[in-house]
């Protein structure tokens, strides 16, 4: 999937690294073709027959040194050259702009920060067709990489360490994306989505996630916000216009708009959440959030409290 993917680039970015795969393809396939038509020609037109001769002893040929030295040096400058203008294209410098999103890699999330604006949200990047972002990547505990095929290169997530990379969209739409640098048990389920917008449904997307989600309006989902505060729910997560302000966890604040859960593992329903919460381990192995033996009423009030958050 990854791979088809690279071969259709919907940034500027992606398009050079793909015209750059693309050129390097051909010149090698070019080569392949020369070299073992060459070694089958002359197996043979030059093969040994019954009665030949000892081949005569050539001691060197300038024309053909000068020949096979001037092509491959041609070869690698012209790719050298367009190696770089690749690079030019997919990273060029920052200067001291600030970046406009900070995402950092968690042992198996991925945490979305827009500093602009101060929206906090896990998991999906949504961003405005056709603006240049500069991204800051960071790590909270070991090295991530981050990696959407059709929006550009790899970028490592190091411990101390911040790198930046730029994000362009040319077209809405949803771009998937994952780490790609295994960092334990859960790394296979850690995913990433890039949503890509108008600028119009963008903006009230941000203006959405800045809202602070409406109380439960029904006495389960009461039930379930005072089980979320009660438990060790709000020692992990943050969620808006409540006591609970944990940075461990995802922030929840609006948890009920997102499209996945535990980063890409579940498509998010009440029936698939109410399956995290009996048992995340049996659903992403490995997974940092406790199976708190919940009883099956339990599961339902808090199911009934977090889909409201939207």
């Amino acid at each position: 999937m990854q791979f088809d993917q690279v071969l259709s680039p919907a940034s500027p970015q992606a398009h050079a690294i793909s015209l750059l795969f693309v050129y390097m393809l051909v010149i090698a396939a070019i080569i392949l073709t020369v070299v073992a038509g060459l070694v089958v020609y002359i197996v043979i037109r030059y093969r040994g027959r019954p009665g030949d001769a000892e081949p005569r002893q050539i001691s060197g040929n300038r024309t053909l040194e000068i020949i096979w030295t001037a092509i491959p040096l041609a070869i690698v400058t012209s790719l050298v050259v367009f190696t770089i203008h690749t690079m030019r294209v997919v990273d060029p410098a920052a200067g001291r702009r600030k970046p406009d999103l900070v995402i950092i890699a968690h042992q198996w999330w991925w945490e979305i920060h827009y500093p602009g604006s101060g929206v906090v949200t896990a998991n999906e990047v949504h961003m405005p067709v056709g603006e240049h972002w500069l991204v800051q990547v960071e790590s909270a505990d070991v090295i991530h990489d981050f990696w959407v095929p059709r929006l550009g290169r790899k970028i490592d997530a190091i411990p101390g360490h911040p790198n930046h990379i730029w994000l362009q969209v040319d077209v809405p739409d949803t771009y998937l994306g994952s780490c790609a640098e295994y960092c334990g048990a859960g790394h296979a389920w850690m995913r990433i989505r890039v949503i890509a917008q108008t600028p119009e449904a963008f903006a009230a997307w941000e203006k959405q996630q800045l809202a602070i989600p409406p109380p439960p309006a029904t006495s389960e989902a009461v039930a379930g916000e005072k089980l979320f505060l009660d438990h060790t729910c709000a020692n992990c997560h943050t969620i808006a216009g409540t006591p609970a302000h944990g940075t461990i966890g995802p922030d929840l604040t609006h948890l009920a708009g997102r499209e996945t859960l535990a980063a890409g593992a579940l498509t998010n329903t009440p029936d698939n959440l109410a399956r995290w919460l009996r048992d995340p381990d049996a659903v992403k192995p490995g997974a940092h959030m406790p199976n708190l033996d919940l009883s099956s009423g339990q599961i339902k009030e808090l199911v009934a409290y977090l889909e409201g958050l939207k």
